[in-house]
């Protein structure tokens, strides 16, 4: 009896000794996945956050390049009021001179007609000439409209007579002047206004905003992951 009960025992014992075994190597398995698991995305998770940081970084240089130009320029700007001008006179009052690349070291000189607009601002004895945008107020204190110059002048003269005769059919038209009235002149359009602005912002916005998104998702990953491994912990 005692021997048939011995042997009992130890066939029990080995079947305890085989579940014990079988699941330490279940628990290997599953630990060794895991490590496979967290090896795979720790790259997956450094070249998220480098990218972020890229694009980051992208967005910061282009923010200094647009402020150094667009924003400067915006805040240089005097015409900042917008109105209504009424034109008072448009006249073409002589011819300009302008010079056209024909080659390889090959300048020729063309002429425009300067066509000169006076409006009055909302309607007030206020009586200022009026220019394209900042541009053409730089490249000519006199004319409103500065032509690309080009071999054939008829083309320019026929384009400055069209302007002359549109604005002598509107009559009014929407303006920026200078409410300070340091500037005599008054602009009908802005180059950089808050329209331009907001578009160049635009998309610096957008990847910054990609870039810092990126970042907190990888660190939020993170962070549930060892959440997840300190909750199985506690309740092994």
């Amino acid at each position: 009896m005692f021997f048939v009960a011995g042997a009992k025992n130890t066939g029990g014992s080995g079947r305890g000794n085989e579940r014990r075994s079988l699941y330490q190597k279940f628990r290997e398995v599953d630990i060794l996945d895991k490590k496979k698991t967290v090896t795979a995305l720790k790259p997956g998770e450094d070249r998220a956050i480098l990218l972020g940081l890229g694009m980051i970084l992208s967005s910061v240089m282009m923010y200094f390049v647009l402020g150094i130009t667009i924003l400067r320029s915006y805040a240089d700007s005097v015409w900042t009021e917008e109105g209504v001008c009424v034109v008072v006179n448009s006249t073409v009052t002589a011819d300009m001179n302008c010079s056209y690349n024909c080659g390889s070291d090959c300048w020729r000189v063309a002429k425009y007609p300067c066509l000169q607009v006076y409006v009055s601002i909302n309607n007030t004895s206020r009586v200022s000439r009026l220019s394209r945008n900042e541009e053409t107020q730089d490249a000519s204190s006199e004319c409103f409209y500065v032509p690309k110059c080009q071999k054939d002048s008829m083309v320019m003269q026929a384009m400055i007579m069209n302007i002359s005769e549109r604005l002598k059919v509107s009559q009014q038209v929407l303006c920026y002047y200078d409410p300070g009235e340091q500037q005599d002149s008054v602009l009908l359009t802005r180059l950089y206004g808050h329209s331009a602005v907001l578009h160049s912002l635009f998309w610096p916005s957008c990847m910054l905003t990609g870039g810092t998104f990126l970042i907190v998702m990888v660190k939020l990953t993170q962070y549930l992951s060892i959440l997840c491994e300190e909750i199985g912990k506690v309740k092994r």
